[in-house]
């Protein structure tokens, strides 16, 4: 018995795209990385090929009916003056439409346990309707979490920026390599006290150390020395800049005298106990009717050697 190729599920053709994929780029894992990080990259591999079928599916379809696809349950994204809202409710609607979307990742980090990563890279958003014709740039950031065997796209937040930006740009494992080399090894059960809770109150510490040490500082003490920031109007920063530009920019939001209140609202932990990401809304306390910071934040975690959480990515956009 013959079967027409539409009728094969969608999820069974992304599978067998993804187990092909790997298949191929199985043998670039280099000789000199250890069992960890072999397993790593396979799962590295996994979340590539996944995101760039995302990423197909949106040029295919378009970026409405590709998030329909991909959403997971108690997805995320975030909205203008709305912050962080229901995906699945938003892009289910009826008649619900966004501007168009490309973009190709730069940068991919996964749990040790392939159950949860992230992905990031530039991005070009078109709207036919536009009176100026022209072009938003910037760049995306992407939570995955896989579900029986399924990536599934659990919190997005594009960060714009003024001018172009080129799409040409491809992930390499050796940038996530560091990141893997800072967190602490899965040895005498050093993940077995994490929790949700302990994700949760290190969210919060980091937003309370951004009142007593500024930004700066507080990356530097609660981050990792490879830590990534995306802040709106602004290139990538990584490694040891990465915590100098994240302080000038809330400084130069915030002022010196308004401290923020931050306002967890949700996330999730890997099943390894090493990777977690948190979500919400930092905003400044301002009197009635007078303007002030706030914005939305994606925050990627990694459990460190000294035994704390520490922040991998940060994502900052206005809402």
């Amino acid at each position: 018995m013959s079967l027409e190729i539409n009728q094969i599920p969608i999820k069974l053709m992304r599978l067998t795209v993804i187990v092909l994929f790997i298949s191929v780029l199985g043998e670039m894992i280099a000789p000199n990385i250890d069992a960890q990080e072999i397993s790593q990259y396979q799962y590295w591999l996994e979340l590539s090929a996944a995101d760039q079928m995302y990423a197909d599916r949106t040029a295919e379809i378009g970026r409405t009916e590709a998030f329909r696809e991909f959403l997971g349950q108690r997805s995320i994204v975030f909205r203008p003056g709305r912050g962080p809202v229901d995906a699945l409710e938003e892009y289910r609607s009826a008649n619900y439409t966004q501007d168009e979307l490309t973009w190709e990742s730069h940068y991919i980090d996964v749990a040790l346990s392939g159950d949860l990563g992230l992905t990031a890279g530039p991005f070009v958003s078109s709207n036919a309707d536009r009176e100026d014709g022209q072009f938003i740039y910037g760049h995306l950031v992407s939570i995955w979490k896989k579900n029986s065997e399924e990536w599934e796209l659990m919190a997005d937040m594009a960060v714009s920026i003024p001018g172009f930006l080129r799409l040409n740009v491809e992930p390499n494992f050796d940038d996530t390599s560091p990141v893997i080399e800072e967190t602490a090894k899965p040895l005498a059960g050093i993940f077995e006290d994490n929790n949700m809770q302990s994700l949760i109150d290190a969210d919060n510490l980091f937003g309370l150390s951004i009142n007593f040490r500024g930004g700066e500082r507080a990356l530097l003490r609660y981050g990792l020395e490879t830590a990534r920031v995306y802040l709106p109007g602004m290139a990538p920063s990584a490694g040891p800049e990465a915590s100098s530009v994240y302080g000038a920019y809330l400084e130069a939001q915030l002022g010196t005298t308004n401290p923020i209140n931050l306002i967890h609202m949700g996330g999730f932990l890997s099943d390894s106990k090493e990777m977690g990401y948190t979500y919400g809304i930092m905003e400044t306390n301002t009197d009635a009717g007078e303007p002030g910071f706030r914005a939305g934040y994606l925050r990627l975690w990694r459990f460190k050697d000294n035994e704390e959480w520490g922040v991998a990515v940060e994502v900052l956009d206005p809402v």
